[in-house]
């Protein structure tokens, strides 16, 4: 490191600070403990994307940001769609990064089991609709999965974010499906992983709790897949995420 760039000078201390945020047990217990009491209270539904609703963590946004700006995707797959809130937020960075000299044919295809009418049409009649396909189905149906390897055919940088049915084997599934799209150098963000560390009776009125959670699917997929990596600086550095464990880096 050049000591009189200041550039790479901030980047070694935030380096740094990131690290130790790792190491510092009580503000990691702290950030869970609020995590889950901002669950308790459904506070990710507060918010909106570019006027659609996205159930997200603003934190977590802020994150995808990075990620998306880091590896300048030509396709985003993207599991749940809900609102439209996520979807519009990727293919609006991808109109950004396109804006800057990136890919202008830069797409985000987001599938659901449900894509209700008044969601469709909002969506549809979006500014950024021009960058989004849906696919409706399960994420996991043989049919829909085939209809993504094919769009995903020829692309040379692929992010993939799993965002549906939180149970274990689906998300399982859902890693097996589409995680060997990923391609070297990006992500496959597993979100809600913070199921497993949180009380069960958080989400008592749905089939995914501990043990059976994104997170416990992710440490079984990642048994087998040596080509990847829990990128753990990001959830260190955040603090506060739906997703620890769950920024995976493809690194082979």
């Amino acid at each position: 490191m050049n000591p009189n760039n200041p550039t790479q000078q901030f980047e070694l201390e935030r380096a740094q600070r990131i690290e130790k945020l790792g190491q510092d047990q009580a503000f990691q217990a702290q950030s869970r403990d609020w995590l889950e009491q901002s669950m308790r209270r459904q506070y990710v539904y507060n918010f909106s994307w570019m006027g659609r609703p996205i159930i997200q963590n603003p934190i977590d946004m802020i994150a995808m940001q990075e990620l998306l700006w880091q590896v300048q995707p030509d396709l985003v797959i993207e599991t749940g769609i809900a609102h439209g809130g996520s979807i519009i937020f990727s293919a609006s960075m991808l109109e950004l990064i396109a804006a800057c000299g990136g890919n202008p044919d830069a797409k985000v295809i987001g599938i659901d089991i449900d894509i209700r009418d008044h969601n469709r049409q909002a969506i549809l009649q979006h500014p950024m609709s021009r960058r989004i396909t849906m696919l409706q189905g399960s994420s996991v149906a043989e049919d829909v999965v085939a209809q993504v390897k094919k769009m995903a055919e020829g692309k040379q940088k692929i992010m993939v974010f799993l965002d549906s049915n939180h149970t274990h084997e689906h998300v399982l599934a859902e890693l097996n499906a589409y995680a060997p799209l990923v391609t070297k150098d990006s992500y496959c963000v597993v979100f809600d992983t913070f199921v497993e560390d949180v009380p069960a009776d958080v989400f008592d009125d749905r089939p995914w709790h501990p043990g059976n959670s994104p997170k416990s699917a992710v440490h079984a997929y990642l048994q087998s897949h040596p080509e990847w990596m829990i990128d753990r600086a990001m959830q260190y550095k955040l603090q506060i995420t739906v997703a620890p464990d769950g920024f995976l880096k493809r690194i082979g």
